[in-house]
């Protein structure tokens, strides 16, 4: 099946039947804090969650009435409404149910301060000034952001071979508690295309493994990260193959905005493990590179230490050998199956790579044939100056 993607000026607002807006409630000093996601249609909606047992109320709301359509989202940033008990699931639904929109099982997203109950007066007072025909995807985008220092959102028109076309977008935030098991993040990924449920299902979760599942800022992991994909099916237009491919673009794509804009990172990094003797192990062996604080710091210095590398590697627990294992910043070699390379002629080429904004480094393990690739970036100063004045 032949197709062709063509960006979306406008992300989530150009998709067909979707409607989007954020607003100031006074949560943050300024700009929108709460927003909403309407379909003028009822959707199919897919999700996928943290896995840190401390669920937040909106993920236990969505649980407990085991939502499998609807046409509304609400979300607001500057608190989390997690560690909250029953009372923060009671205030989503007396903030729901205060709202005179034609809602079906509506639902709420939130993101912000853990342990905090939210200002209900505020975030209701504020919504009641949503017009659901709104489609401003720059102030929804802005509405959600926390630490962010820029909106995400990515979307296509998918034009397939017999002239028929659909949409699907996503907007996501992020920038901080980002560890590779989804992370401190919110997404919501919208289309008009005509999927199966199933399929649904299915896609999200697989293309969630190589993106949001592959990505680090610090190792940390939050309470509310979430993953939404709703499906109206105005376009009538569903080809598997083509979908399959825009959703793992558009997953991929804001994933790599996510590390791009780490809490004071200024380098994104991809961890590339090849010669693994499973998938499972090339994984947890990219994982462990991206968590490495060591690494991290090395990164912010812009210190090829490829000991630091091999170090992490080694702890990581995978299956590996010094006399198989071959290092790389880009295409500058350092260490060969047990012969170290790094003179001094490499080591400055070597730096040079680590000066780029962007670049990869590929570890051979030369004990198999897997391969995965994790996504990072550094840590320095800024990091821990941004979270010791979190909630000042």
């Amino acid at each position: 099946m032949h197709f062709q993607l063509l960006p979306l000026a406008n992300s989530i607002a150009d998709v067909d039947g979707f409607f989007c807006d954020g607003v100031h409630a006074g949560l943050k000093k300024d700009g929108p804090d709460i927003g909403f996601i309407y379909s003028d249609t009822l959707c199919d909606i897919s999700a996928i969650f943290t896995s840190n047992r401390f669920q937040a109320a909106p993920i236990k709301h969505f649980q407990k009435h085991a939502i499998t359509q609807t046409n509304f989202i609400l979300t607001n940033s500057k608190n989390a409404n997690a560690m909250t008990g029953k009372a923060g699931i009671e205030d989503i639904e007396e903030i729901l149910s205060s709202l005179d929109f034609p809602m079906q099982n509506p639902l709420m997203s939130s993101t912000g301060v853990i342990g905090v109950r939210l200002t209900k007066e505020k975030i209701i007072d504020a919504a009641k000034k949503f017009h659901l025909q709104a489609k401003n995807a720059d102030n929804f985008a802005h509405s959600i952001m926390t630490t962010d220092t820029f909106p995400k959102s990515v979307g296509f028109e998918v034009h397939l071979e017999d002239g028929k076309s659909f949409r699907i977008a996503g907007v996501a935030k992020g920038a901080g508690m980002i560890d590779p098991a989804l992370a401190t993040m919110l997404c919501f990924i919208v289309t008009d295309a005509a999927i199966p449920k199933e399929d649904m299902d299915k896609l999200l979760r697989k293309n969630a493994e190589t993106s949001f599942n592959a990505i680090s800022v610090d190792g940390d992991r939050s309470t509310n990260d979430s993953v939404f994909l709703l499906a109206n099916g105005k376009s009538e237009i569903y080809e598997k193959e083509s979908f399959d491919f825009a959703l793992q673009q558009i997953m991929h794509r804001l994933a790599l905005l996510i590390v791009k804009d780490g809490e004071g990172a200024k380098k994104l990094v991809a961890f590339k493990i090849t010669g693994a003797k499973s998938k499972e192990e090339a994984k947890k062996a990219a994982k462990a590179l991206t968590n490495s604080l060591l690494v991290k710091t090395a990164l912010f210095g812009e210190d090829p230490n490829w000991g630091r590398i091999a170090s992490t590697i080694g702890a990581s627990g995978v299956t590996c050998d010094e006399e198989k294992l071959r290092i790389a910043f880009e295409d500058v070699l350092v260490y060969d199956r047990g012969e170290i390379l790094f003179n001094k002629e490499q080591e400055e080429k070597a730096h040079k790579v680590m000066q780029k904004e962007e670049f990869a480094i590929t570890c051979d393990l030369g004990v198999g044939e897997e391969n995965f690739t994790a996504y990072g970036c550094d840590l320095g100063y800024e990091y821990v100056k941004i979270n010791a004045e979190y909630r000042t």
